[in-house]
């Protein structure tokens, strides 16, 4: 069989990235100026990428049976330079030829020992491979992917995408007065779709539209912005590989694609004295979440930590409003790089009863930036020097500067006033479409709670 017959496609390859951002970052490599004597035969496909080191990455690829080698420092399997490697090649930009001292004794190995016992690829060693650099550590050894199950896993995000699409054209064209929208079926039907082809955080956001249909007077307005947003996300998910690195992340995230814990773990920690501002419980699904949000004081960064719990479980409860933690954080991928775990505490919880409050002006203007930056966000922390007021028949919280409206039905409102003594105080709040909620009142001697708390008749072990 020929080497140009066993040819991959472009799709076999995105499916082979094992983050969006590896896509993104492997596209600038994807060049044949960026690399020295690529080559290719009925086995594998190997270069040596040129860039910001002081000596190219060599990098191999098995083709017949997916693997990778390359004495790049990256940990994750493939890197981005085996990823570009393979996109040359499946474009056709990468000759035919005899493999180079760095590749063939791999390659051969590779080729003698049968598919079901092909071993772990090795690590970079003197008798196949340069010696690493003492600056960079190989990497351990990758399990082979099996692309079959990543290829699936793409074509059913590819066909459930394209499927929302079209059923968005059918809404736009039958307008929100088709007596279809009032049944809740027929959203389900598309959300348990949607849920088959791996696209989960879609399929929820439809299954909240359902709940929206035909309630209040500005539903046919809320409910077409809705389906804006998921026009916006099905058409940034189904082009990830042109997005930038952090975009195609939280794109990914937004649509549903799982991120490991034990991934984000292994990232860069954020170390800081992280204030507890805020906790906000709400119910998602028949699933109870928790949200605390942290503010670093070191940094002045957000970070949101979630705790979920089904029917018998309880929540987290070891994070306490108005007390400051010295800890690392572990960010999740993403523009805003919201969501994060918390890693290893350095010293106890302490009080903390300073905190910064800033103008609402300041406010709008981070608030209207996260917006531009990830325009699906649903929540969103800020802090703010503020009073409740009542003004046009409903409650906002104001300064010299601006005002934002408060949500209705805020749980902590009547608290809120009673703190204020209308006057201005530090507000933490959490932003959302139907307005601010405020989550707690930090006054001089003590911080007030005033988060939506979970049911705890739901959560409680039965």
């Amino acid at each position: 069989m020929s080497e140009r017959s066993n040819r991959w496609q472009v799709e076999q390859v995105l499916a082979l990235a094992p983050k969006p951002s590896s896509v993104a970052s492997a596209q600038p490599l994807a060049v044949p100026a960026r690399w020295l004597a690529p080559g290719c035969d009925e086995r594998g496909v190997w270069g040596r990428c040129t860039g910001t080191s002081t000596e190219p990455y060599d990098t191999v690829v098995d083709h017949i049976d997916p693997a990778f080698r390359c004495t790049c420092p990256s940990r994750v399997a493939p890197c981005k330079h085996a990823l570009a490697l393979l996109l040359l090649w499946v474009r056709g930009q990468v000759p035919q030829g005899e493999a180079p001292g760095f590749a063939a004794p791999w390659l051969a190995t590779r080729a003698a020992v049968p598919p079901a016992q092909q071993p772990p690829v090795p690590r970079a060693s003197p008798a196949t491979a340069p010696p690493a650099r003492a600056e960079e550590a190989p990497m351990p050894p990758p399990v082979p992917d099996p692309t079959s199950s990543r290829d699936d896993r793409v074509a059913r995000m590819r066909a459930g995408l394209a499927e929302l699409d079209r059923w968005l054209d059918d809404r736009t064209r039958t307008g929100l007065a088709d007596p279809s929208l009032a049944r809740y079926a027929a959203w389900d039907d598309l959300a348990s779709r949607l849920v088959d082809a791996q696209v989960g955080g879609l399929a929820n956001r439809v299954r909240r539209l359902a709940g929206l249909v035909g309630t209040g007077p500005q539903w046919h307005q809320q409910v077409l912005a809705e389906l804006g947003m998921l026009h916006l996300l099905a058409s940034a998910a189904a082009h990830l590989g042109t997005l930038s690195s952090d975009l195609a992340d939280a794109v990914a995230v937004a649509v549903g694609w799982q991120v490991r814990q034990a991934d984000v773990l292994a990232g860069v920690p954020y170390t800081d004295h992280w204030v507890v501002m805020g906790r906000s419980d709400t119910r998602e699904d028949r699933i109870e979440v928790r949200r605390f949000w942290l503010r670093g004081r070191a940094t002045g960064r957000w970070a949101m930590l979630l705790s979920f719990a089904a029917y018998g479980h309880s929540l987290d409860t070891s994070l306490v409003v108005g007390t400051q933690l010295h800890a690392d954080l572990f960010r999740y991928p993403g523009v805003l790089g919201l969501r994060a775990l918390l890693g290893p505490q350095h010293e106890a919880a302490q009080p903390a009863l300073d905190v910064i409050a800033c103008s609402m002006s300041q406010a709008c203007d981070a608030l209207g930036d996260a917006l531009a930056a990830e325009p699906w966000i649903e929540r969103y922390p800020l802090i703010v020097l503020a009073s409740p007021t009542r003004t046009a028949g409903r409650w906002v919280l104001t300064d010299a500067t601006g005002s934002l409206p408060i949500a209705p039905g805020s749980p902590g409102l009547g608290t809120l006033i009673a703190c204020s003594g209308g006057g201005p105080v530090a507000i933490t709040g959490e932003w959302t479409p139907a307005g601010v909620l405020p989550l707690t009142v930090h006054l001089v001697d003590r911080a007030v709670d005033l988060g939506p708390v979970a049911d705890t008749s739901f959560v409680a072990a039965s």
